[in-house]
């Protein structure tokens, strides 16, 4: 054990919560895992345990990889890889399908593996902190609007509208957190006014043209639209799933049914990834539940305190750029399947079922790994970092 602690830097405590999270999902994925088995016909429950397995210690490859690497790094690989995602999110939807007439263009295939990837994870990922580089590169200048929409909004822009007909939730997140980052980054109020405003008229817009040409985007649109509409009305499939959701809640009671023994995981759809959420409830109760909620809390407590010790602007706004949005993410999923909040598509961090969402949560928690690990960086190391110096030293 000494060995292993040797080799690990940063925040304990951060490496304590993401293995009592992993371990703990174990449990859920290969009860929901069930409905897939018996319902859909797909699969063993062992199978898809040991496929969460693999995705599982894959994660912790990525946390342990990307937490050795200098942040510093970060600021100008986000400038590096911003046209690579750019270039991903066009293939992406270039290439998408339609799945039970529902459009699908969020996903690729990974070649030689067989597992989906939605790109605008990573794309959200990269984007965060391409954002925070700006902030930090301009926290002691005075930002001349033009300039910032030609160096910041331009490239947001184009990322968010790339990801926003397939994936209106994780657009609006990435937006929302954009608009955080950038008041705590201190960007001109009335700028980012002005920039919501326009977020807001040209999501309209876009809105408008799907429902002109419904072809272009099938079933996009409408999709939002019922899923808000039955937020409130309680018809169709979203309230269906609701329902099913709040059944096995009310079921759990104080102490749950206990592991394995949930019924409605044979009825609700994305029992495993979704709605997981609501299993874990169900099995273990509101104990079970609140337990839960707070050991994220406690992980959100834990990237305050890498956020007091962080020397620098831009590794204080990594930490709230890359940081936050699990949590973020996490309070929607739970609100979701408590019914307070319109079904989404959002998962559980580190709990559901899904190779992109536990390697992007990975990849995010080794970035903020890296910042408490570090204690040497000055403001000055790292605005200075050239792009292409990063490039060079990694050939």
């Amino acid at each position: 054990m000494k060995t292993i602690f040797k080799h690990i830097k940063g925040d304990k405590a951060i490496w304590a919560i993401v293995a009592v999270l992993a371990i703990f999902s174990f449990m859920p994925v290969y009860s929901a895992s069930t409905n897939l088995v018996y319902v859909v016909g797909a699969g063993s429950s062992a199978g898809y345990l040991l496929k969460h397995l693999v995705l599982l210690i894959m994660g912790f490859g990525i946390i342990y990889g990307v937490h050795k690497v200098p942040y510093r790094y970060f600021s100008g690989g986000s400038v590096l890889l911003l046209p690579v995602v750019i270039v991903l999110l066009i293939f992406t939807l270039a290439q998408g399908t339609t799945i039970g007439g529902a459009n699908a263009s969020r996903w690729i295939r990974i070649p030689f593996v067989g597992v989906g990837f939605q790109t605008s994870t990573l794309a959200g990922l990269v984007l965060m902190v391409y954002v925070a580089r700006y902030l930090a590169r301009n926290k002691e200048t005075q930002i001349i609007f033009k300039e910032s929409l030609l160096q910041l909004w331009l490239p947001v822009a184009l990322v968010l509208v790339l990801i926003l007909p397939a994936n209106f939730s994780t657009t609006a997140i990435i937006f929302t957190m954009i608009l955080v980052l950038c008041f705590i980054g201190g960007y001109p109020l009335k700028y980012t006014g002005f920039i919501l405003g326009v977020g807001i008229v040209m999501l309209s817009i876009f809105v408008l043209i799907a429902k002109v040409f419904p072809d272009a985007m099938p079933n996009r649109v409408q999709t939002w639209q019922s899923r808000i509409e039955n937020f409130s009305s309680k018809d169709g499939k979203e309230a269906y799933q609701v329902e099913k959701a709040k059944i096995a809640i009310a079921t759990g009671g104080v102490g749950g049914v206990g592991p394995g023994k949930s019924v409605q995981k044979n009825f609700l759809p994305q029992s495993s990834s979704d709605f997981i959420y609501a299993i874990i409830v169900e099995e273990y109760g509101l104990i079970g539940a609140i337990a839960l909620v707070l050991v994220y809390f406690l992980l959100l407590f834990r990237i305050f305190i890498v956020l007091k010790t962080t020397t620098t602007v831009f590794g204080t706004l990594l930490v709230i750029g890359v940081g936050l949005p699990i949590i973020f993410q996490a309070i929607i999923n739970m609100a979701v399947a408590t019914n307070l909040f319109p079904v989404t598509g959002q998962t559980l961090p580190l709990i559901s079922s899904g190779g992109t969402s536990i390697w992007m949560t990975c990849f995010a928690l080794g970035m903020v790994l890296s910042v408490s690990a570090s204690k040497k960086d000055t403001e000055e190391d790292i605005l200075d970092d050239n792009p292409l110096d990063i490039l060079h030293e990694t050939i």
